[in-house]
């Protein structure tokens, strides 16, 4: 099935200029092209058409990968734990087994999701949280040090969005359809607001996260 996605703007994450009313097909779970809206709506009439508010970019990278998924627990809404990661020696008081890390991990994943991040940084050694990880399409990238400050899911806080970036949209590449819409006028916007303004999360063609 064909899919174009379209926005305000879309934003390549190479140093291309902007596209404002761009959009991108999408075949499957690979980009197929990238044009204005209407010249791509035109060649492919029968394309579903979903239209996002704000700046479509590439999907970006978290770089606190085992900080936020290994070692902090995320509790379950039917528990009296509160909504807040649990770290330190309050995890250490829990009972994490493989299934409770696992399940942690996709609530973990999910929030990820809803900041437009397809990927993060870091090893993951425990196989029921980087389970959760793989079955959405997101990837574990290689980091050589930790990084500074204080682990959190907007990967924007602290970082331009061009440092946040996994890989520039290449759509005429036969590459992955991942990517990000934030309801922003722009990138400079993006990054003063930050992740938060995130409205959906596409990863290998497959809508992941969606505001409502």
């Amino acid at each position: 099935m064909l899919t174009i996605h379209t926005a305000d703007l879309v934003v390549f994450g190479d140093g291309r200029p902007s596209l404002p009313g761009g959009a991108v097909l999408v075949e499957g779970r690979e980009f197929a092209a990238v044009e204005v809206y209407e010249d791509l709506a035109a060649a492919h009439p029968t394309a579903r058409v979903r239209r996002w508010p704000g700046v479509l970019t590439p999907g970006l990278v978290n770089p606190y990968g085992p900080e936020l998924l290994e070692r902090s627990y995320h509790p379950d809404p039917r528990e009296d734990l509160g909504s807040e990661p649990i770290t330190g020696e309050a995890l250490s008081g829990l009972d994490m087994t493989d299934a409770r890390w696992g399940a942690s991990a996709r609530r973990g994943v999910q929030r990820l999701l809803a900041h437009g991040v397809v990927a993060v940084a870091g090893d993951l050694q425990t196989p029921a949280v980087a389970d959760a990880l793989y079955r959405v399409g997101m990837t574990s990238e290689e980091r050589f040090e930790a990084p500074p400050g204080r682990p959190g899911f907007d990967p924007l806080i602290g970082r331009s969005l061009a440092e946040a970036i996994l890989t520039p949209l290449l759509p005429h590449m036969g590459s992955d359809a991942t990517f990000a819409a934030f309801d922003v006028p722009d990138e400079a916007a993006l990054t003063k607001s930050g992740a938060t303004a995130c409205v959906a999360t596409v990863i290998k063609g497959r809508l992941l996260h969606r505001r409502r």
